[in-house]
């Protein structure tokens, strides 16, 4: 058995996840039980996902610690270093607005707002929000590491209060970091030789295990969609019909429209980058999670020619500013809701105002997590109700799947565009079937 399955091909395998997931979601949904008592097989599926999830988020601090450095260490052999940097942040915003103005397109058509019938007892303010300083304070690191300490407070029934501290990173902390540490490396030259080979070796290493994990897919892959499936609250799309359809319309528009343009724009294949993009997108759709799939992305990056030491800073840059799904095309057509349902007439200033913060925004939020962070900011830069997030929160994990997955293929897309326009895309590797589309590291 176990050499059938090595004989089939990762994305078969993928596929066979989903299909499985799907499956195993309606029969733990079927089986009753609450999001306090879920049955057994809904808590398996979840546990079965967290844990995958887990252990990809634990590989993302040495992964972009490790490979930025050496990267960084790399690109003195390259000549257009700095205007590689340029270029991916200028498509960054080209595809953000893009995408944006997209949004707004179909808020305006639709007035989304207009035509739903969730009831305001349901507008509430978010306990997280954004605010262009989150920018200063995500962007100075705390520690080396970039991590944080968050403490959550819970009152049991008996009046018991109970407090947990559990530690998180912060990946835009963590880049600005390993940028530092690979400036210095170039700076301190030869004396600085040493540190790197052991950067090298200890990143050979993380990229096996990343391999080891990410072969894990597939598993992760049924208990990540099999619980959305078994606990997602699929009753409460009706009241917000309109709105759903908007924001899936928008996003198959960027993703299928958008970048299939970009790509042949610029001479590139369309089936060549969606196959080989592909495990990065369907882990995304299914996790809800840039920063867990960032592993992934960077890999299947590298794997369609984009090289290493371009990939290395392009991608982890992108899954913590490069959001096309929850910064762009979400936040216009929330604002356009919200506007709509509690009856403010928005300007043409105003919808200029959504443009300027999808673009330059996500790096507002980038240290925070959840398009309700980004959200926010755009509501409160409009000076619309920041009640009116709560009315979304019921639907909110239904959008994610689909923002997530347009994030971190726009994420991988800059990065082979702008491999592509400068001539260092190894087209041969872009070019080749990849049915398995991940394969085994070669060291660094």
């Amino acid at each position: 058995m176990f050499s059938a399955l090595r004989r089939t091909s990762f994305g078969v395998q993928v596929l066979a996840g989903l299909v499985l997931g799907i499956a195993l979601g309606a029969l733990a949904r079927s089986m009753g039980g609450t999001a306090d008592d879920p049955n057994w097989l809904t808590t398996t599926l979840t546990t079965i996902g967290s844990t995958f999830v887990t252990l990809l988020r634990a590989l993302v601090p040495p992964l972009v610690l490790l490979a930025v450095i050496t990267s960084i260490a790399n690109l003195r052999q390259v000549a257009n270093a700095a205007r590689l940097a340029w270029q991916t942040l200028l498509w960054f915003a080209v595809t953000a607005l893009v995408a944006v103005a997209i949004g707004t397109a179909i808020g305006i058509v639709t007035d989304p707002g207009a035509h739903s019938s969730v009831s305001a007892d349901a507008a509430q303010a978010p306990s997280s929000t954004g605010s262009w300083l989150d920018f200063l304070q995500g962007v100075v690191p705390g520690n080396v590491l970039g991590l944080q300490a968050s403490t959550d407070v819970s009152t049991g029934a008996d009046g018991t209060t109970t407090a947990s501290t559990s530690l998180s990173f912060n990946v835009l902390q963590l880049l600005v970091v390993a940028i530092a540490l690979g400036v210095a490396v170039l700076k301190v030259g030869e004396k600085a030789e040493p540190f790197l080979a052991v950067a090298r070796s200890a990143l050979a290493v993380v990229q096996t295990v990343l391999w080891w994990v990410i072969r894990l897919a597939p598993l992760g892959t049924v208990g990540l969609l099999g619980k959305a499936v078994a606990s997602y609250g699929w009753d409460a799309l009706s009241p917000l019909a309109v709105f759903v359809v908007d924001v899936y319309a928008g996003l198959a528009l960027v993703l299928f429209v958008v970048y299939p343009v970009l790509l042949r724009a610029h001479g590139l294949g369309v089936r060549d980058f969606f196959a080989g993009v592909w495990p990065a997108t369907q882990l995304a759709f299914v996790s809800r999670s840039s920063i867990g799939t960032l592993p992934v992305t960077q890999r299947v990056t590298e794997e369609i020619g984009v090289p290493r030491s371009y990939a290395s800073f392009a991608v982890p840059l992108g899954a913590t500013t490069k959001m096309d799904g929850c910064a762009a095309i979400y936040p216009a057509l929330a604002a356009i809701f919200v506007a709509g349902f509690f009856g403010v007439d928005l300007s043409i200033t105003d919808y200029l105002l959504i443009a300027f913060v999808s673009v330059v925004g996500s790096a507002a939020t980038a240290g925070l997590t959840g398009a309700t962070v980004m959200l926010t900011l755009t509501l409160s830069t409009l000076g619309l109700p920041l009640a009116g997030v709560g009315l979304l929160l019921a639907i909110d994990p239904i959008l994610d799947m689909g923002r997530t997955a347009v994030n971190v293929t726009g994420q991988a897309l800059v990065p082979t565009i702008v491999a592509k326009r400068e001539g260092i895309l190894d087209l041969q590797r872009y070019r080749r079937r990849r049915p398995a589309a991940v394969e085994e590291p070669v060291p660094a």
